[in-house]
């Protein structure tokens, strides 16, 4: 029998094949846990993460009430929209990481949408 991280892991391979981030166009790649979420921006041409954003960030942890919460990754959200325009970034390959798109990836997909982000 297959457990839930295993068919996660299982979506998120089938994803990869199709998905790829360039230096022009990275991928941003969402990991949800338990307890925090965190959206990174990767080259995979050069094997370079190019920005990264969770809520274990000093700068979000001190403004969040819960971590765990859609408002919490709509900061997260927020924060690698910003992180991504200071770096010159406009357009991404969303990465939603075998998680269903809903709930607090849905929330962080927005919110990067909103700082400018074009997915």
């Amino acid at each position: 029998m297959i457990d839930k991280a295993e068919a996660r892991r299982s979506r998120h391979a089938r994803l990869r094949k199709r998905v790829a981030g360039t230096a022009q166009r990275p991928r941003l790649c969402v990991r949800r846990s338990l307890h925090h979420i965190y959206a990174t921006l990767v080259d995979d041409a050069r094997g370079h993460t190019v920005a990264a954003a969770s809520t274990r960030e000093g700068s979000l942890r001190t403004d969040l009430r819960s971590k765990t919460s859609t408002d919490a990754a709509k900061a997260v959200g927020a924060s690698i929209g910003a992180k991504a325009k200071a770096a010159g970034i406009s357009q991404v390959v969303f990465d939603r990481g075998g998680y269903k798109y809903h709930g607090r990836v849905r929330a962080l997909a927005d919110a990067a949408r909103e700082a400018g982000l074009e997915f």
